[in-house]
């Protein structure tokens, strides 16, 4: 792989990578370039934590056991938190390295551009060709050759409490702007007089939900104009969403500084009745309880965008999966991606209210998001796409930018200085 020069902020990982690959002094295992059915060997397989299913891991197994019976496969799940370093230390070491890796979309230009993935352009057809979610492949791929392909994608749609909103007297929203208001109202209303309750759960420890709202009325991170990334948080249009989202921080959440622990597990406060709307993936679907589906109590919508009807653009979280450089048994870990991107495992995920990486077995979404999934994804948007952005703009540091507009903080003077960190970091 050709490694193109990179910033200052991308150079500790570099490094680090460099020299933990050259001191490890490990050796692929016996039989690593083989053919995958007669080989021997554990492939470890590293997903993150809330992506896949029990369900999806199991027929991972069952299907790897039945095309390798001599092999064995390790399914191993990873923190969110603090995942970067674990890569950057993990993936440099032969002796310690996985050979399948799920990984963030914000952060595998990052590890792309080391040569920490192996290329893996020759699979594209096999694992789904442009079926494969465009903008994904996209973002994994270096000068025309392919390090990763997407997992799955999260369409984030709007989940509400129609009784809530009958009682209240509200419509679904049409605009963004109907959608702040009904927000509001519905907290002001509070039907069924609930203790602290919220018209919507809105909280600056849950970025990628608030870059949905944001991003629903035009507002944007960065723009590379030439060779520069200019920050765009300043801009009047990017100010006008953070002043309504301040604004819903204010009078239509009681949780916009809630706990990272208490994010984990939002959709808590819509099974008690003290949220009236959440902004969440497909998969919070399933978290709901089932009794609120089977009484009609539950609606979906997309978040709206300024033109009425017309969905807003949201962020489109989600993951790709890479074979590691180090894969000690890289024949077997393409036979376990293979299986990954079958029509059996693609409609678990999918059933798990993801969209999956091949849009091919979409349909299988279910439910009322479903219906609207393949609108989200369609007009859904990235966070800028440079490898400096997975290393200095994670959760720590876009928590810290919408907890100071959440705590009313000037929001001219926190997005003009936000804007010059991003400028400082992205154009090293």
């Amino acid at each position: 792989m050709k490694i193109k020069k990179m910033a200052t902020g991308l150079a500790a990982i570099a490094t680090t990578f460099a020299l933990a690959a050259c001191g490890s002094g490990g050796t692929h295992s016996e039989g690593s370039d083989a053919g995958a059915g007669d080989q021997t060997g554990t492939v470890r397989v590293w997903f993150m934590e809330g992506s896949i299913s029990e369900d999806a891991q199991n027929y991972l197994a069952e299907e790897f056991k039945k095309q390798n019976p001599e092999a064995d496969i390790a399914i191993e799940i990873q923190q969110w938190d603090g995942i970067v370093s674990k890569l950057q230390t993990s993936l440099a070491s032969k002796n310690e390295s996985p050979d399948l890796v799920e990984i963030g979309n914000t952060q595998t230009t990052s590890f792309t551009t080391i040569g920490a993935f192996a290329d893996v352009t020759d699979m594209k057809e096999t694992l789904g060709g442009d079926d494969l979610i465009p903008s994904f492949v996209d973002a994994s791929t270096v000068d025309g050759k392919i390090y990763a392909y997407p997992l799955y994608a999260g369409a984030r749609g709007v989940f509400y409490r129609t009784d809530l909103f009958e009682q209240a007297g509200i419509e679904v929203p049409e605009t963004i702007d109907e959608f702040t208001q009904a927000a509001i109202d519905l907290q002001e209303a509070n039907p069924e007089n609930v203790d602290d309750f919220s018209g919507l759960y809105l909280a600056a420890v849950d970025p990628h939900g608030v870059e949905s709202y944001l991003f629903a009325q035009g507002f944007e991170y960065a723009e590379q104009d030439g060779d520069k990334w200019v920050g765009k948080t300043s801009s009047p249009e990017s100010i006008k969403a953070l002043e309504n989202a301040q604004l819903v921080f204010d009078k239509g959440t009681q949780y916009a500084l809630d706990s990272q622990q208490g994010q984990k597990s939002f959709e808590r406060y819509f099974n008690d009745g003290k949220v009236g709307m959440l902004i969440g993936t497909g998969n919070v679907g399933v978290k709901i309880d089932q009794q609120l589906w089977d009484d009609g109590k539950v609606g979906v919508f997309a978040i709206p965008s300024k033109t009425p009807g017309e969905p807003g653009a949201t962020f489109a979280g989600g993951s790709n999966i890479a074979l590691a450089a180090n894969s000690p048994y890289p024949e077997l870990a393409k036979s376990a991606l293979e299986i990954i991107f079958s029509e059996g495992f693609q409609t678990k995920i999918a059933e798990d209210g993801w969209v999956p990486g091949n849009t091919a077995y979409g349909e299988a979404v279910s439910g009322p998001f479903g219906d609207i999934a393949a609108d989200i994804i369609n007009n859904s948007k990235l966070t800028p796409n440079s490898p400096e952005w997975g290393v200095n703009f994670g959760a720590t540091q876009l928590n810290e930018f919408y907890t100071r507009i959440a705590k009313g903080e000037n929001v001219n003077d926190v997005a003009t200085s936000f804007d010059n960190e991003l400028e400082s970091v992205l154009n090293k």
